[in-house]
């Protein structure tokens, strides 16, 4: 009885070791995860989910980790490498909602809402970055976003091996991409309102030669806040559509960019 004991409490010890370092990667990209790592969300609750998803994850990963934890210098190593994996791929996941309010903060200033509709918070942004922002993230939650960042966690150790430091050049290469396709995404969801500026200045500019007399600025402002007012209930939900597209083709093959 004691003998079978003391195998359990092993057997318990070596589990729980591997559970805290499943949590070290899990925890740090919970920090940054789209909807479940929001500021607005209580620090109590980003910890429960970190737990949650850390009992998801243990079962697939754990036979990988718990060979490491037998020994000093693999432990020390797994304190390392598994933080910065985990941020590594929440900064990824985070750059999505950074390219929504890239957009919103585009179009507010192309369409002179910024001012007039602007908004303070954690995050301070135009009004339309917050509709893009918790639009976008309410229709990633109703599409699965728990179950794909689970599955994007236990395929993450295939490509950032657990207690080895990922190879530079391959991050930093991956790094790039992923930024650059941020920078992409948002230029393209905020494009609509870009070409309705360009629209609008050309129209004003032609107006104000044909009748130097007439303020022009006293007449175009109402009608491009209207306009753009009327845009935006035109353009979003296709907005939000491609942002969740190039959400869901990132969660499907997240690691991509790196090979």
């Amino acid at each position: 009885m004691n003998l079978a004991l003391t195998e359990l409490m092993a057997f318990a010890q070596d589990g729980l070791l591997a559970g805290l370092f499943v949590f070290l990667r899990v925890g740090a990209a919970m920090a940054l995860l789209p909807a479940f790592g929001e500021s607005a969300v209580p620090q109590r609750v980003r910890l429960g989910l970190a737990l949650v998803f850390t009992i998801i994850v243990m079962p697939a990963v754990g036979t990988r980790i718990e060979p490491l934890t037998q020994h000093q210098n693999g432990i020390g190593i797994l304190l390392a490498t598994e933080p910065l994996a985990g941020l590594a791929l929440g900064i990824a996941l985070r750059l999505f909602v950074l390219a929504l309010q890239m957009a919103g903060s585009i179009a507010a200033q192309a369409t002179s809402l910024s001012q007039v509709f602007g908004g303070g918070g954690i995050e301070p942004q135009p009004a339309i970055g917050h509709l893009l922002v918790f639009g976008g993230l309410a229709l990633a939650v109703m599409a699965g976003l728990h179950v794909r960042i689970a599955e994007v966690l236990i395929l993450s150790y295939d490509v950032l091996t657990p207690g080895q430091f990922p190879d530079a050049s391959m991050l930093g290469d991956w790094g790039v991409v992923q930024i650059a396709q941020a920078f992409s995404l948002a230029f393209t969801l905020a494009a609509p309102f870009i070409i309705a500026s360009l629209v609008y200045n050309v129209a004003m500019g032609v107006v104000n030669r044909a009748m130097p007399q007439l303020m022009v600025a006293f007449v175009g402002a109402p009608a491009i806040t209207a306009g753009a007012l009327f845009l935006m209930f035109l353009v979003m939900p296709l907005m939000l559509s491609v942002w969740s597209g190039a959400l869901q083709q990132f969660l499907q093959d997240p690691f991509g960019g790196s090979r």
